[in-house]
């Protein structure tokens, strides 16, 4: 969610076939062995993801070092699908056939929920990532991650554009890649159905990676609109942002989703107009002296890992993944992690506005709180932008 270019591999994601490939209930904890535990990321290419399963080992390096979990040591493995559909789905049967994990925990991958999700059904394994991007992470029964996810997300953005910040003629430009068109608009009709609002004007065509952003910005503006929800990644956003700023259009709020939530995005941006505001999928972590990210902040550091959301999402699958399985009765194997994540009670942290719970449910996408932050014009640092968490309300 940080970074470059994503659209291509997401749409040859779309038509991969999948083949099947047995395996066995994984390997595990019994008569004092290790646990394995995978874990599929983009580390390389040019979009990359690390910072979720280098939090996610620091926890488990941390658990092994003071014993591991009831005795067993933690063998965490990760594995590389470099954006790539084939990669991908040879990555998950790596981990998961050859090494016999028990599970999956911490992944951040643009494309590896939607080529992998039937895999992980047919293996009976489940999948805690600490950053979900795409619908399949969400919409099927063997996969629940850590965070919010970015159509909860646009929902958010929506609600405390209309009815915390009050505006009126909101105005959505989507960058859409893959199979993502149908759940952002999902999202948008759930504001529309929670408000009575709808949005003054609709464009998704707005491309990923455009070297310039002028004629989309050009037509919202002449569309009338006060606000424009997008969904950009990093660099698309500081375009915009700039193409609005030379454009003179400096009466114009963002509101934008977890995606840009950094501070090099701070440090890029200048001129915000009316100002930037994101809900922050996790208890924000540049409120750098807070209770709630102490213990993360702490970790990271330590292991000299970066402080974005993505390894607090990795963090925290982490954490969720051990709290289970520390109440396991017996030896740790597929079969018992499965039943273990299926009867699990929810799970409260302070970093996260929704009790994690994995379940039996066909689906999981329960995750529905963000934090309110803001990048107000003329600054570099982002600051609260509530008191408590924003709620999606329930249905």
């Amino acid at each position: 969610m940080k970074t470059a270019v994503r659209a291509t591999v997401v749409a040859a994601a779309g038509v991969l076939t999948l083949a099947a490939c047995g395996g066995d209930d994984g390997g595990g904890g019994g008569g004092g062995g290790e646990i394995v535990v995978g874990s599929v990321n983009t580390l390389s290419g040019p979009a990359t993801f690390p910072e979720a399963s280098e939090a996610a080992k620091a926890v488990f390096d941390d658990i092994n070092e003071n014993g591991g979990i009831n005795g067993h040591r933690i063998n965490y493995r990760v594995v590389d699908d470099k954006g790539d559909p084939a990669a991908a789905a040879a990555a998950a049967r790596e981990v998961v056939a050859s090494d016999g994990a028990v599970a999956l925990v911490g992944s951040a991958s643009l494309i590896e929920c939607q080529i992998n999700a039937d895999y992980y059904v047919q293996e009976e394994i489940l999948s805690m990532p600490g950053i979900g991007v795409d619908p399949d992470c969400f919409q099927t029964p063997n996969i629940a991650p850590a965070n919010t996810g970015p159509f909860h997300d646009m929902t958010m953005t929506l609600l405390y554009g209309s009815e915390e910040l009050g505006l009126d003629d909101i105005c959505v430009l989507l960058e859409i890649a893959g199979n993502t068109l149908p759940a952002y608009q999902d999202a948008i009709q759930r504001w529309t159905d929670i408000t009575g609002k709808e949005p003054l004007y609709v464009d998704d065509s707005v491309p990923y990676g455009a070297s310039d952003y002028t004629s989309y910005i050009v037509r919202a503006r002449e569309a009338g609109c006060a606000a424009l929800a997008i969904n950009p990644i990093e660099p698309d956003s500081i375009g915009q942002l700039k193409a609005a700023e030379a454009q003179g259009w400096t009466d114009v709020t963002w509101l934008l989703l977890t995606s840009v939530y950094s501070e090099n995005y701070a440090n890029a941006v200048s001129e915000t107009g009316e100002g930037v505001y994101v809900p922050a999928e996790f208890y924000p972590f540049t409120d750098a002296d807070s209770p709630e990210v102490q213990e993360w902040r702490d970790l990271m550091l330590a292991n000299d890992i970066e402080l974005t959301s993505f390894s607090q999402g990795g963090f925290l699958a982490a954490k969720y993944f051990i709290e289970v399985v520390e109440g396991i009765d017996g030896e740790i194997t597929r079969e018992s992690v499965r039943e273990a994540l299926h009867t699990m009670d929810p799970i409260e942290d302070p970093m996260v506005g929704t009790p994690y719970y994995f379940g039996p449910g066909d689906t999981h996408h329960d995750n529905t709180a963000g934090f309110p932050v803001k990048l107000l014009s003329g600054t570099n640092e982002w600051e609260l932008a509530a008191d408590d968490w924003l709620h999606i309300p329930e249905d």
